[in-house]
């Protein structure tokens, strides 16, 4: 195991965003990345934030389908 990457910590909020140590590099689908240089990156887990991957609350504003 390389010594030069440290594990990241990861939150799941059970109504929110994953919560990532930072910093971070996010692949999406189409190849592109999103970088955050933020201590604590928010990574949006229902799709509704404007900024995604990065969450902006969004989800509060809606009530998850059961």
């Amino acid at each position: 195991m390389p010594t030069d990457r440290e594990h990241r910590r990861v939150v799941m909020e059970p109504t929110g965003p994953v919560l990532v140590d930072g910093p971070v590099e996010i692949v999406l689908p189409d190849g592109s990345t999103a970088r955050s240089d933020r201590f604590v990156v928010a990574v949006c887990a229902c799709r509704r934030s404007k900024r995604y991957p990065f969450c902006d609350t969004s989800h509060r504003k809606r009530v998850r389908d059961s």
